[in-house]
């Protein structure tokens, strides 16, 4: 057993003020801009489990590329509904934003979900052509990175058209949350951990990634973040690392609903 509280390190809510009030605020926003004057499909399979659906909002002109968004929540709560707002500063630049969402655990292993999510984004690629950017926060900055690992489960001809992946407060290496009691639910184990953890794997050939974390986030984020930037830059990536003043791990991802933002800017500018 480990000698250092890591329930602790990966307690967000416990450590920001309010943070109780979020889930129902970020839900009420949400559903209350899937009511405006938006196009957004809503979800569309892209398997035949009842969670393997995506939504998919589109800009008002005909899009420049696909920029796809992954939700957080410790790959165990939340599903997209909770985030369709978030699309609005990468439509406004153009872009078809898909929201995916996947089987949450215990249902499902890490594994499945990373095979999920690429089936989501080849789903979502067949439906918009030109470039593809992609981001995801905490759990969803984990599912992108893995995409663009030499092991992605994209397709080729998808896997080639990822111009960038935002990794917004991701997880990079597993082996910690082993060490937490949402482990029951996760069930993650060294073998997993070993071939899930992107800041263990190579990244593909031309990756171009960036970690992005805030300044007041947990400590354990912000090495996180600095774990995949550092280990993927001696592995040839392109890689960035943007640790953002005064924001937590929930205020950090609000710009992403201004089109002009240093944050939207590094997703679908």
């Amino acid at each position: 057993m480990s000698k250092r509280d890591w329930d602790d390190a990966f307690a967000n809510m416990a450590h920001v003020d309010g943070s109780e009030k979020l889930p129902g605020l970020w839900s009420e926003r949400a559903a209350a801009y899937r009511q405006g004057s938006v196009r957004i499909d809503e979800s569309l399979a892209y398997g035949t489990d009842a969670r393997e659906t995506f939504d998919l909002v589109w800009p008002d002109g005909p899009p420049k590329g696909l920029a796809v968004f992954v939700h957080g929540g410790y790959w165990i709560r939340l599903d997209k509904s909770y985030w369709t707002d978030l699309a609005e500063g990468a439509r406004q630049n153009g872009w078809a934003v898909a929201l995916p969402q996947y089987t949450l655990a215990p249902a499902a292993r890490l594994t499945q979900m990373t095979q999920q999510i690429g089936a989501a984004i080849a789903q979502a690629a067949s439906m918009v052509a030109g470039p593809i950017r992609l981001a995801g926060h905490s759990a969803g900055g984990h599912l992108v990175s893995r995409m663009v690992c030499e092991d992605s489960p994209l397709p080729a001809e998808v896997l080639a058209r990822v111009a960038q992946c935002l990794s917004i407060s991701g997880l990079h290496d597993l082996r910690p949350l082993m060490w937490t009691q949402m482990n029951a639910d996760l069930q993650i184990d060294e073998a997993e951990a070993l071939r899930e953890s992107p800041a263990l794997l190579r990244p593909i050939a031309g990756a171009k990634v960036t970690a992005w974390v805030g300044r007041a986030e947990r400590p354990e984020f912000i090495r996180q973040a600095r774990l995949l930037a550092l280990i993927w830059e001696g592995l040839e990536a392109d890689t960035k690392l943007m640790i953002e003043d005064g924001h937590d791990h929930f205020s950090i991802i609000e710009a992403l609903k201004q089109a002009d933002s240093p944050i939207t800017e590094a997703f679908a500018k």
